[in-house]
């Protein structure tokens, strides 16, 4: 396989583990007695790990220049980690197993997105076709693992993770390392990290991550509370990435038709829609489908646009760091909070008020688009 291959695989066998993860392991959490709050706190931790831990790990690597030794050792280390949860079903090991799998866990996925444009020098539009193969492996592990768990009992999906992560584990080992700005030479970015229109896109992406933390910790439970089973939890989860994979794939064709602006707008509106129809639209599963394929604009489209922003601000030695930067700022501190604020109303305000606190953090993040970034600012360094 070459080396675009080899990223593809890793990107597919990643984010599987996200597909048997993220829809499911709620589910798994509500079985064994965990409540919403402590629910939310332990989905959360993950994004307090994408907060703290990519920093650590993008700086370690750019200055050692050795990206996939870093990768390589995450995979392991999220592999041990998760082997915890197989020892205890009290709350605080679990929040202890949950810290230890997410802090490596999370070094790996910017570290692979710089390697991967480092792979793309010169062929960054490519990024999407690329990327499209981790959509494929969420779609793969959860249709799969939604069909297995209407027949075994919820607990296989420890199982089903941890063999996605071993997998994930073998695919880093196959990674080359691709060396760019070794020994601490790359060029700082705090300076550039203070200009108002990069903050204005980081602070929208924080909101926009916030807005999807009901999403994330609640989906699945929200869909079963109104009798979907879950065959029919994986389908609706398999759709919205099928959109994802869709925008992937056009992403070039977009970007050659409307401004990277446009993209985010249009990402950040159909937000602001697609979580009030989630709320409180439920029991209309043609409402739902609908509000599944707006994940190809609140996901795929945003995220693709963002990345190409970032892409163009910043050089390709400082793409780790940044990417560390992004993942810290949106998944980390912005996923930490919706978890939070989820698991905190879901009891006390109950689903349709949390998913309308959740269009409205996306709603914030539209106002800081159309406010703060130009198109003059996104189209040059």
């Amino acid at each position: 396989m070459n080396p675009l291959g080899r990223l593809a695989a890793w990107y597919f066998f990643y984010f599987a583990f996200v597909g048997a993860f993220a829809p499911y392991f709620t589910l798994y959490l509500q079985d064994i007695g965990q409540s919403a709050w402590e629910i939310g706190v332990l989905m959360s931790v993950p994004q307090v790990m994408r907060l703290l831990a990519p920093n650590l790990w993008g700086w370690l690597a750019d200055h050692l220049g050795r990206r996939a030794a870093v990768v390589k050792l995450a995979a392991f280390g999220s592999v041990v980690g998760f082997c915890g949860f197989f020892f205890t079903r009290d709350y605080v090991p679990m929040l202890a197993a949950m810290t230890l799998v997410w802090f490596f866990w999370s070094a790996a996925l910017p570290l692979v997105e710089a390697m991967t444009l480092d792979r793309l020098a010169g062929q960054t539009e490519r990024y999407g076709r690329i990327r499209l193969w981790g959509s494929i492996g969420f779609i793969v592990s959860v249709l799969g693992l939604g069909a297995l768990l209407d027949r075994l009992p919820i607990a296989a999906v420890l199982w089903a993770c941890l063999f996605i992560l071993a997998s994930v584990f073998a695919s880093a080992l196959t990674l080359g390392e691709t060396r760019v700005g070794a020994g601490g030479t790359a060029p700082p970015v705090a300076s550039q990290l203070r200009r108002p229109e990069v903050a204005a896109l980081l602070v929208a992406c924080f909101f926009m991550s916030v807005a999807h933390g009901p999403l994330y910790v609640f989906y699945s439970i929200h869909l079963v509370d109104h009798g979907y089973d879950k065959m029919a939890v994986g389908m609706l989860w398999s759709l919205g990435v099928v959109a994802e994979i869709i925008v992937f794939m056009t992403m070039p064709r977009l970007m050659k038709h409307f401004s990277l602006r446009s993209i985010l707008l249009a990402s950040f509106g159909l937000a602001v829609l697609r979580f009030l129809l989630i709320g409180w639209a439920a029991d209309y599963g043609w409402i739902l489908l609908f509000a599944q394929i707006l994940h190809g604009a609140t996901f795929g489209a945003y995220h693709a646009g963002a990345m190409a922003v970032l892409i163009r601000w910043f050089d390709p030695a400082q793409q780790a760091r940044v990417q560390g930067v992004y993942g810290s700022i949106s998944f980390g501190a912005g996923g930490m909070v919706g978890g939070l604020i989820s698991g905190q109303s879901w009891d006390s305000l109950g689903a349709g008020m949390t998913y309308t606190l959740a269009s409205l953090f996306a709603a914030c993040g539209l106002l800081l688009v159309w406010r703060g970034l130009s198109s003059e600012s996104l189209a040059t360094r």
